[in-house]
């Protein structure tokens, strides 16, 4: 195996466990202290890595189908999905009351 295909699942198993990690958040409502520092709210916090890192899933998957559509499918749905995180989750710290 080379090392190219170890990064590859090296990146797509970190990808995997922050996308969980994520949609723990979403699940239970509660997020780590620092997590929930860095997002206005846990669901903001959730989105965010839910997308970022599912994207991250799929850019893996779809190097396994290389010059095929299906890999330039998961390549713009994982660009969309990074775009809209960023865009509309992105960590923003919460909003002082003062």
């Amino acid at each position: 195996m080379s090392t190219g295909q170890w990064t590859m699942i090296i990146g797509g198993a970190i990808g995997l466990a922050l996308a969980v990690f994520g949609a723990r958040m979403l699940i239970t409502g509660r997020a780590p202290d620092a997590t929930a520092r860095a997002f206005r709210s846990v669901r903001e916090a959730g989105c965010y890595h839910t997308l970022v890192d599912g994207a991250l899933v799929l850019v893996v998957v779809g190097t396994n189908f290389p010059g095929t559509a299906a890999a330039l499918v998961m390549t713009l749905l994982a660009i969309a999905m990074v775009g809209l995180a960023v865009v509309r989750f992105r960590p923003r710290g919460r909003r002082s009351a003062g």
